[in-house]
Parts: C-alpha cells; structure tokens; sequence
C-alpha cells in the first residue's frame, strides 16, 4: 500500500479501470511522493457512476473532458499535465523557480504528445474503430512512427538530458533531483518497450541518457515496490501502448 498519509485526505484520482493508460501517469507521481489517494472506479463502491456524474457536470463547474482527473477537496482538475503541474509543488516534485517549473510543464507536455502518437498508431483513423479495421493505416503509420517520429522525440529528451548536465548515474530533466516529467518519461518509454520493443530497444542504444533514465527510475525504492505490487496495472490491448507484432520491426 501506499506511504503512511502525510495529509488527512487522500487525494481521489478518476480513470478507467482495467489499463494503467494515462492514469499511470499521476498515479506514479503519487505513489514516489508517498502520498495518499483512492484509485476511485478501483477501489470504491460507485466508483463509476461516481466518475460519470462529475465528467456531466454534476458536483463541479469544471468538469473533464474524459479522465484522468484528479479532485483535491473542491478542487478538481483534468488533463495529465494540468494534474501533474498542480501536484507537483506538492509532492515536492517540481522545481521551486518559475522558470524550471514552467519548463517542467513544457516537458510534461511534449511528453503528452509522444504518447498521443504512440496511440495513434494503432488507431490512426479513428478511436472510435477497431483496430482490425484500420490495420492497413496503422501499419503506414507504425512505419513512419518507428523511423521518423520516435528518433525525433527521443533525440530530444536526450539532448534535454545532456543540455541538463545529466549523466547516466543521476539522469535527470530538470535540474539536480526527481521531478515528475523524469516519472512520466519512464512511463513512457517502459510502454514503448511494451509496444514496440524491438525498435524502441534498438533506439535506446544510441540514447544512452534516456535508457539511464528508464532504468534508474524503476530502480527507485517506491516505484520498485509499486511496480510489483497489485496496483500496478499491466500493459495490455486496450491501453495506450498497444503490442501488434506487425507493427514493430
């Protein structure tokens, strides 16, 4: 279970049960700051109708587009790097200035992006299709993600490393400790691996800051523990990071 509560209520986070998908995302932010929260549709009686009654409109003037989203008290916020930027000051995972944490959003959001098109991959004509229905699109596109978009966007993430001072025993985003965009980087691409592993292991190999970052993160006493216990939701076909051997080369 999660750290002893250093508050005394829990944070509720909303998603879909059955995929850790972009819930993971806050739930991993959660989990390494030690901080209480109820996983609400896995955990609490109702936790559906719960979520679906906020996502109307019922209970906030601000409801979300569609989860994850978090409630704080009154306080209820949508979109993983809105979330992310809102906890992370509290969970001590941000930087104090400004200007870092601004750049940490930056990264948050291009982070996003990545997994955006991780997705649409295997649904690149529509979410609301299966993929056998779109299986020659999503090969067209698996090909141009493998060899254009995913150097693009992993060349990045390693020249934010590098340009950070970042070395394979402390490799970091943004400035000398743990913030959430280095959580969320991890997801990332342990869901690439999952996805696409013979391709995303091939492209590692020259990105040897981002691979470092991977694997010092799973190494990390409160995400190894979380990463082995029944919270932790397996990768599966219904998720964000889909695996269709036809589609990784």
């Amino acid at each position: 279970m999660p750290a002893k509560p250093t508050r005394r209520k829990p944070y509720e986070l909303f998603y879909w049960p059955g995929i850790p998908g972009r819930g993971e995302y806050v739930r991993l932010a959660l989990e390494e700051a030690g901080a209480p929260y109820v996983d609400v549709v896995r955990e609490r009686e109702g936790g559906m109708d719960e979520m679906l009654a906020l996502m109307e409109g019922e209970g906030t003037k601000h409801p979300a587009f569609a989860p994850p989203f978090l409630r704080d008290g009154r306080v209820v916020i949508g979109q993983v790097a809105a979330i992310l930027f809102y906890l992370g000051p509290r969970l001590r995972l941000a930087p104090k200035s400004e200007s870092a944490a601004l750049w940490t959003h930056q990264i948050e959001l291009t982070i996003s992006d990545f997994a955006a098109e991780a997705h649409d991959v295997h649904h690149p004509v529509g979410v609301g299709l299966y993929y056998e229905d779109q299986k020659k699109e999503a090969a067209r596109r698996a090909e141009e993600f493998r060899g254009a978009r995913m150097p693009k966007f992993l060349d990045w993430f390693e020249a934010v490393l590098e340009a950070n001072g970042a070395s394979e025993a402390k490799p970091h985003l943004v400035g000398r400790s743990l913030t959430y965009a280095d959580l969320s980087l991890f997801h990332t691409v342990d869901g690439l691996l999952y996805a696409f592993p013979k391709a995303t292991a091939r492209l590692l190999r020259k990105r040897p800051l981002v691979a470092a970052l991977h694997a010092a993160t799973r190494e990390r006493p409160r995400i190894a523990a979380y990463l082995k216990s029944e919270r932790r939701q397996p990768f599966n076909e219904s998720g964000i990071f889909r695996h269709y051997r036809e589609l990784d080369r």
